[in-house]
C-alpha cells in the first residue's frame, strides 16, 4: 500500500501526536544549533594559520545565534522552551568532538570535514521541519525554516568550495615546517 501524504497531513494537522512530535523536532534543532555554537567556539579559540576559515566560522556563529533565538520565538509561540537536557547533551557532545581534533596533526582538515558534514545534517533538520510545519498547519512557520536552510546551504557550499585550497595550503605549511594543524 503506498503512502498518501495529502491524506496524511489531513489527519496531522488535528493529531496531538503530530503537534509533539513537531515540538520534539524544533527542540531537537534548538539543541543542534547550540552544538553548532560550541564547534564553532572551540575550534575559533585554536585557529592560527587560517583566517579564511576563521572569518567564515565567526559569521556563521553569528547567523546559528539568530537561528536560536528564531527556534526560541516558535517555541514560546507553543507555550514551551528549549529542551534543556537535549542542549546540554549535544552541547557537551560538540565540545567533545572538537576537542577529538585538537591532539591530531591534520586538525584544520578534520575539522573541515565535520563541518562539512554537520552542515548536511542541519540542511536535513531543517528539511525534515519545513515538513512537519506543512503537515501540522503551522505554513506560517516554513519562512523562518527556509531562512535558516538558505543560511545553512550558503555555508556548506562555501565550505564544500574551499576544501582544495585549505587543502593545499595545510600541505604547503606542513611541508615548510610551519604550524599547519591549526
Amino acid at each position: 500500500m503506498a503512502y498518501d501524504q495529502s491524506a496524511a497531513h489531513g489527519s496531522l494537522q488535528a493529531s496531538e501526536q503530530a503537534k509533539q512530535d513537531y515540538i520534539m523536532g524544533i527542540q531537537s534543532a534548538h539543541a543542534l544549533e547550540k552544538q553548532a555554537t560550541q564547534l564553532i567556539n572551540r575550534q575559533l579559540e585554536r585557529i592560527e594559520s587560517y583566517p579564511e576559515v576563521a572569518a567564515l566560522l565567526r559569521q556563521h556563529g553569528a547567523e546559528t545565534e539568530a537561528q536560536i533565538q528564531r527556534l526560541d520565538g516558535i517555541l514560546q509561540e507553543f507555550g514551551t522552551s528549549n529542551s534543556a537536557l537535549k542542549d546540554m547533551a549535544t552541547m557537551f557532545s560538540g565540545n567533545m568532538a572538537a576537542m577529538a581534533h585538537t591532539v591530531m596533526s591534520d586538525e584544520i582538515m578534520k575539522n573541515h570535514f565535520a563541518n562539512v558534514a554537520f552542515e548536511a545534517f542541519e540542511q536535513a533538520t531543517y528539511r525534515s521541519l519545513i515538513a512537519m510545519a506543512q503537515a501540522t498547519g503551522h505554513q506560517h512557520h516554513v519562512p523562518i525554516y527556509e531562512a535558516t536552510l538558505r543560511e545553512e546551504e550558503k555555508t556548506f557550499q562555501t565550505l564544500l568550495g574551499m576544501t582544495e585550497q585549505l587543502t593545499a595550503k595545510f600541505m604547503a605549511l606542513s611541508a615548510a615546517g610551519e604550524s599547519a594543524k591549526r
